[in-house]
């Protein structure tokens, strides 16, 4: 079982929740974990033990050296954290890890026990597959939820999917069986640039987890990160035809089938978002791309 630091009782905790592996297309996912611990300044409370459920000869621990000479070996693992939200009425617990290898019920099962101990309310997770979407658009960002009033609570989906699922899908099944509410928003990343990172997928999750819970991330040097990956992809598509043709293809499909979303209405509740947000005292530039 996880052994806890030391943690003042929290208000209203949520859990964010990120898996490296078949979930974390361009480790958009995991990013966006890690961007929320820098930026909240998360305390870290624990970890999980990996012997239950890492294969070392595939997640290999790593070795350092420090200034000393000292050296240290650090496993895989999954690792939580927490952090009081400024200018809200809530704190967070997050959960950055890896994909176990074994015993998945066992593992969703720990963390559920440590959400329940923690008092959360409500677990989200983030994911990020590859798909046919163009890197010259909104990165499109999907929630959904296992819960039919939590769904039209917070205007999401109720999960349809059925096939192959990696550790957050079976984690979310799992929060759905003990009765905590779950969420899970995913970002489609292109699939001609799959390798990480992916700064502007990761920009859109968190864009995902501003409006879930209507707050304001500082998003710090992101947006220009996403800039420049979008060019430096426009770069190597202009020097390849094929890509470039494959490309406006994508571009094609996508705007076609988001015509019907292109109304007055669209754009108003769009622009009411933004505002609420954005409000006094919210910080950090937006990304122009949305």
């Amino acid at each position: 079982m996880i052994e806890l630091e030391s943690v003042p009782e929290l208000v209203d905790p949520v859990l964010i929740a990120a898996f490296e592996g078949w979930n974390d297309a361009g480790e958009a996912a995991t990013g966006a974990v890690e961007h929320l611990e820098q930026v909240w300044q998360a305390v870290p409370l624990g970890a999980i033990d990996p012997d239950d459920y890492y294969d070392f000869q595939v997640n290999r621990p790593m070795v350092s050296v420090d200034a000393e000479g000292e050296r240290t070996v650090t496993w895989p693992t999954s690792r939580f954290s927490w952090a009081r939200l400024p200018g809200s009425g809530r704190d967070v617990v997050l959960l950055r890890g890896i994909e176990p290898n074994m015993r998945w019920r066992a593992f969703t099962d720990e963390i559920l026990a440590v959400a329940a101990d923690l008092g959360v309310e409500m677990v989200v997770t983030l994911g990020a597959l590859l798909a046919d979407a163009p890197h010259t658009r909104p990165i499109p960002v999907t929630g959904t939820a296992t819960d039919q009033g939590l769904a039209r609570q917070l205007d999401l989906e109720v999960s349809r999917y059925e096939g192959p699922t990696g550790i957050v899908g079976v984690l979310q099944e799992r929060a759905g069986r003990v009765g905590m509410p779950s969420v899970s928003l995913w970002a489609a990343v292109p699939h001609y640039v799959a390798q990480p990172p992916s700064p502007k997928a990761t920009l859109a999750l968190l864009r995902g987890v501003e409006d879930l819970l209507d707050l304001s991330v500082e998003l710090g040097e992101l947006p220009e990160d996403a800039r420049a990956w979008e060019h430096g992809v426009d770069e190597l598509a202009a020097e390849d035809s094929e890509v470039a043709d494959y490309v406006r293809t994508l571009e094609e499909a996508k705007d076609t089938a988001e015509l019907p979303e292109a109304s007055g209405e669209a754009i108003a509740r769009e622009f009411e978002r933004y505002l609420r947000r954005r409000g006094p005292g919210a910080s950090g530039p937006r990304d122009p791309g949305r």
